[in-house]
């Protein structure tokens, strides 16, 4: 008994094999093949772009960590994570400020403030997106010359849609390859490669199939009722960076399996709501932006009760 150890700890007591570092690094492996279609369609200043938020957003949580006397934990992959996910989510005629503008809110603002990894409410990069998108309009959506294909950026399908320019619509086999056309931000391109680095998420256990599935799903059907082709708003915009790789964020999306098709649907009906009837062509970052403020009351609602409990509640009543 002298040699009896004992550790006492909180739950949880089951751990899984995943660490926050090789979560992250799964995440960037499956965002590896829209970024070479990125790099591959719009240059070498869609790479660029990239890095610099990777740079940025590792830099300003390091920073910030250092200031707060706090341990730096740069080496979990999580800012770089973000400023992937950022970078993805920019045009690529932005220059490079704003790129550093948007990581620097990501991870100081809606990250940090918040308690760092896990404790922030909201998707860091989408948060960063939206404020962009508020504070410098034109510089997030105007056009960009191509060097590879000797053109300019062309609008986006959506934004053919809500015009009702049907004549210009590209192939949904191109909307799907994302290689024979150049539409939207740097990482949604290509519905192609998204959709191999989602299976791959889910295939490693990364991520569940519920958020995506019911996503796509959503938006599938949504577009059907209203008589329009459900593939076209299923591979344009950012609905399939959005479904794999945003909505599917731990810290933001509910943890149990009814509370994430709940938060699915959620993110699928505002995002055509807001497509077909708003002012934006795209509603995919304000949807999960949305959902996310909804997480806590859905996780609430959803929670499975504790065995016991009712009975309880009864005997006091009696």
């Amino acid at each position: 008994m002298n040699n009896l150890n004992l550790t006492i700890s909180s739950s949880p007591h089951i751990h899984a094999k995943h660490s926050t570092a090789s979560i992250m690094q799964n995440v960037l492996i499956a965002l590896l093949p829209a970024l070479a279609v990125a790099g591959y369609v719009f240059g070498v200043w869609a790479l660029a772009l990239v890095a610099i938020c990777v740079v940025s957003a590792v830099t300003t949580e390091a920073i910030i960590q250092k200031l707060c006397k706090k341990a730096v934990t740069i080496n979990d992959w999580s800012a770089v994570v973000t400023g992937v996910l950022l970078g993805f989510n920019l045009p690529i005629n932005a220059p490079w400020w704003l790129a550093v503008i948007g990581s620097v809110f990501a991870i100081a603002i809606v990250k940090q403030c918040f308690g760092g990894l896990g404790q922030n409410f909201m998707n860091p990069a989408l948060a960063a997106r939206a404020f962009l998108l508020a504070s410098w309009p034109t510089r997030m959506t105007s056009t960009a010359y191509i060097p590879a294909y000797d053109t300019v950026t062309t609008a986006t399908p959506l934004a053919l849609l809500k015009s009702g320019d049907l004549t210009n619509m590209p192939s949904t086999l191109d909307l799907f390859t994302g290689l024979n056309g150049v539409y939207g931000c740097i990482g949604e391109i290509s519905a192609l490669a998204l959709l191999v680095g989602g299976l791959y998420l889910i295939f490693k256990g990364i991520i569940s199939w519920r958020i995506p599935t019911v996503y796509l799903l959503t938006v599938a059907v949504f577009a059907v009722l209203v008589g329009q082709d459900p593939l076209v708003h299923i591979v344009s915009g950012g609905v399939m960076l959005g479904a794999f790789f945003m909505a599917t964020d731990y810290a933001s999306s509910p943890v149990t399996p009814k509370g994430q098709i709940i938060f699915a649907l959620g993110c699928g009906l505002i995002t055509m709501i807001i497509r077909l009837y708003g002012g934006y062509p795209e509603g995919c970052s304000y949807s999960i932006l949305l959902m996310n403020i909804a997480t806590p009351l859905i996780d609430r609602f959803t929670k499975k009760k504790i065995y016991g409990v009712a009975k309880k509640k009864k005997e006091v009543q009696a």
